[in-house]
């Protein structure tokens, strides 16, 4: 099932031949390197199957992000619902990982403003998006900045243990309103 396409990307569920890439983008070092877990192959799988599952039940997940020109996945990018205890919850976060080979050529920001465009338009007609990194994640606050989000409040991510991971814990919020987006020349 492919959800969008842009001139260089395709947005779609995972598949079998994907498994290999979603392992490399949840357990290599320079990919992994502004999160503090690391999956093996089997955790990779499951987690991988999980996000099929959860576009079935909420329509929202992480998907496949596929370059058009060589068919294969390079990435993953999507949106997903934001619980407690985040401090931003409840709410609609976009997030995204890239191969490095990948990284500085613009396919996140093409991808994303794709994706945005479906969550701001009907039947799903979100209010706000929202995205957040490691304070220390520029690549991914440079493409924030891009897509138009604006920095909201930094936070302290409650998943991360700041006794093992000290560096990881500050994030910094950015958030995207419906308005602003549709007011926005592309």
């Amino acid at each position: 099932m492919i959800l969008c396409t842009t001139a260089r990307t395709v947005l779609r569920l995972w598949e079998e031949r994907d498994r290999s890439t979603f392992h490399r983008l949840n357990s290599d070092e320079e990919i992994m390197r502004f999160f503090p877990f690391r999956r093996d192959r089997a955790q990779s799988d499951a987690a991988m199957s999980a996000l099929n599952q959860r576009y079935q039940e909420d329509g929202l997940t992480f998907f496949a992000l596929e370059d058009r020109a060589s068919g294969h996945a390079i990435g993953f990018l999507g949106l997903a619902n934001v619980e407690k205890p985040m401090p931003m919850a409840p709410a609609v976060e976009i997030g995204w990982r890239l191969l490095p080979e990948y990284w500085g050529r613009g396919l996140v920001t093409e991808a994303a403003s794709a994706c945005l465009a479906l969550a701001f338009a009907s039947p799903m007609d979100a209010a706000e998006i929202v995205s957040f990194c490691v304070d220390g994640n520029d690549r991914s606050k440079a493409v924030m900045l891009r897509l138009g989000f604006s920095r909201g409040a930094d936070f302290d991510h409650p998943a991360v243990d700041a006794a093992t991971h000290p560096h990881l814990v500050r994030h910094r919020l950015y958030r995207l309103a419906r308005h602003a987006w549709l007011h926005t020349p592309r």
